[in-house]
């Protein structure tokens, strides 16, 4: 940094740039339910988690994390809007949350289509959809986080630096997102189409899983568009000056995604492993690859639609 007060206006000799950690005071009321409500999903998480064994749903989870460790970021800044440990807390686990979110979201079309036996009406072989999706996931979380690391670096060119890698990391996701919800819609479209499948949801309620993946991937599209513009607007833009648009555009929509989730578990899709009828875990045989959970004895979040 230029200045010891990265909290007013820093100029470089040269550039006249103009460059604040926050251009308001973090509300601690805002922090501080943020932290409470992610802090309740994620342990709704870990629970469901848990009575599910959705092992692929672990990356949500550590999302929730990330998020609620994040918010406790921006209540130290709210005492020490000087601390670039605060600042840094919060920007880089806040902006990378949402990409381990997709992650469990890119898992669920592979075991939706390996459970309903439908891998033929999948645009992508099947073996390569969660490979697909998920490296170019991982590729806009190594990015976003690796931008987020340089600008911690306490330089106004290094600051400028990681904004770029960051941007493109979050283009990265917008494309991958894209991509993916075309992959879903033209599977829906030929499950639709289908006679056999088309008349009946069979044990998986794939309709309604494949309408949770179409609202929760719209909110971080949403999400996503917000945080490019806020970055392409640079730190003395519009929505980064007004500490509103972060918990509007951001924390309330990953935490709807949290709640859909919470509510609508996707645990009917977990791969059959062979030691399951040893440890007394349910299981159903008329699939092959897959094991469709019985929830009679579920949740209402359970029940198919």
């Amino acid at each position: 940094m230029a200045s010891n007060d990265p909290t007013t206006a820093t100029e470089v000799d040269n550039g006249g740039y103009d460059f604040k950690l926050y251009r308001y005071d973090p509300s601690l009321p805002a922090a501080i339910v943020a932290t409470i409500v992610f802090a309740v999903l994620t342990a709704v998480h870990f629970w469901r988690l848990r009575r599910a064994g959705a092992v692929y749903f672990t990356p949500f989870l550590i999302g929730g994390i990330f998020q609620t460790i994040g918010y406790c970021g921006r209540i130290w800044s709210h005492f020490d809007k000087e601390s670039i440990g605060g600042f840094v807390m919060q920007a880089i686990l806040i902006l990378v949350a949402p990409a381990l979110f997709a992650a469990s979201i890119y898992m669920i079309l592979g075991r939706l289509i390996r459970a309903l036996g439908a891998e033929h009406l999948s645009l992508i072989p099947i073996k390569w959809v969660t490979k697909i999706f998920v490296t170019g996931d991982v590729i806009a979380f190594g990015l976003q986080a690796g931008g987020g690391g340089i600008q911690s670096a306490g330089t106004l060119e290094m600051y400028d630096m990681g904004e770029k890698i960051i941007i493109a990391g979050l283009f990265v996701q917008i494309a991958i997102f894209g991509f993916f919800v075309v992959t879903a819609l033209l599977f829906h479209s030929r499950m639709l189409k289908n006679s056999r499948a088309g008349t009946s949801q069979g044990p998986v309620a794939w309709k309604r899983h494949l309408y949770v993946l179409y609202v929760t991937s719209a909110l971080i599209l949403i999400r996503s568009i917000f945080r490019v513009v806020e970055y392409l607007q640079g730190n003395d833009g519009y929505l980064i000056s007004h500490e509103i648009f972060i918990y509007v555009m951001d924390a309330l929509l990953m935490a709807i995604v949290m709640a859909i989730f919470a509510v609508w578990y996707i645990g009917d899709l977990q791969p059959k492993k062979a030691s399951d009828d040893a440890s007394g875990l349910s299981s159903n045989t008329d699939h092959p690859m897959m094991e469709v959970r019985d929830h009679s004895k579920g949740g209402a979040g359970n029940s198919p639609c």
